[in-house]
């Protein structure tokens, strides 16, 4: 490989003074503008920020932030555990909870361009345009597990979370279920845009009864949020004579959250009611009963991510690489019963 480019390379390139180039690259005192025509120019030529490039010289440690909304979900506990385990020894890997606010995510992608970090792994609940334009503007390295669009040139792991619906309704259907429900998350997040584009094209394949009627939306992706949309579902449907006999869960957490509604209202899982969830998290298979859930890979994900990166620091002018992991359905006995 040839010599790393130089601050000096990149005013060249973007046709501005150093003190520009420089000005725009820390986010000191410089126009949107000019922020934007710098790092064009910096990504262009593969221009690595002063902390990257000082810890490659000294031979020390990269410094790799993974940045997701919630690190209490055990979904991104397993992407962790892949990401650490895949880049090794030689890299220091901090953790990023953004809380759910986009705007912290863009603020975090800004800071890493004024060298706070040599790059990103960065799997959102929500892509909004101004952290689209952030991670099309950054200079280090960045790899995106999830919904991304393609014309960002950004490296990108990604899964068909509405394919992982139609895997546990088409499993529903086929033991028997005819009246199923939907507990989705928040429809402003891609998983619950996915999920939900998911169960609509189930509804219509298997022409589902009152499926309208069926869908109710949680406002999290959590244990707690999971107990307060089943308890609406169940009370708008089994109140009114709806027999409804299956619920497809977002996530593990809120399908654990539905399991326990349903035991508070006398309900047997899954003599009564089958529950499915969606990440085949470590919880589904502890849980009683254990859960039928999806598995969309979140160890593999995390740790072709980490590949991705790993290339790009190797090769900061390689194209941008875009994989697709495959869903699983794994059967538990929250569907099948002892049988599983």
């Amino acid at each position: 490989m040839g010599t790393k480019p130089t601050l000096h390379e990149v005013a060249a390139a973007a046709g501005v003074s150093l003190a520009s180039a420089s000005r725009a690259l820390t986010g000191r005192s410089a126009s949107p503008e000019m922020v934007r025509k710098v790092r064009t120019a910096a990504k262009r030529i593969g221009y690595l920020p002063d902390a990257t490039a000082r810890s490659l010289r000294l031979g020390g440690h990269r410094q790799v932030v993974f940045a997701v909304d919630d690190i209490g979900n055990p979904n991104y506990v397993q992407m962790l555990r892949a990401i650490e385990a895949e880049l090794g020894e030689t890299t220091r890997i901090s953790v990023s909870s953004t809380g759910r606010r986009p705007d912290q995510t863009v603020e975090l992608v800004r800071m890493l361009s004024m060298g706070a970090g040599d790059g990103l792994i960065i799997s959102p609940l929500r892509v909004t345009p101004a952290l689209r334009q952030a991670i099309a503007d950054t200079v280090v390295p960045v790899v995106v597990i999830g919904t991304l669009h393609s014309d960002l040139g950004i490296d990108n792991v990604f899964v068909d979370s509405s394919v992982a619906v139609g895997m546990v309704v088409d499993h529903l259907v086929e033991i028997g279920r005819t009246h199923i429900a939907v507990i989705n998350g928040p429809g402003n997040t891609n998983p619950g845009a996915a999920r939900r584009a998911g169960f609509t094209a189930a509804v219509e394949r298997h022409a589902l009864h009152r499926a309208d009627a069926l869908q109710i939306t949680a406002t999290d992706f959590t244990v707690g949020a999971g107990v307060e949309a089943a308890e609406r579902l169940l009370a708008a449907t089994l109140d009114d004579g709806i027999p409804v006999d299956a619920i497809v869960c977002a996530n593990d957490l809120i399908a654990i959250g539905a399991i326990s509604a349903a035991r508070r209202r006398g309900l047997r899982v899954p003599e009564d009611l089958a529950v499915t969830g969606i990440d085949d998290t470590e919880l589904a298979a502890l849980y009683s009963p254990p859960l039928t859930s999806v598995s969309l890979q979140s160890e593999r994900r995390g740790r072709i991510a980490a590949r991705m990166l790993s290339e790009r620091f190797a090769d900061p002018s390689r194209p941008p690489r875009r994989e697709t992991v495959e869903a699983t359905l794994v059967i538990r006995a929250s569907t099948i019963g002892e049988a599983a």
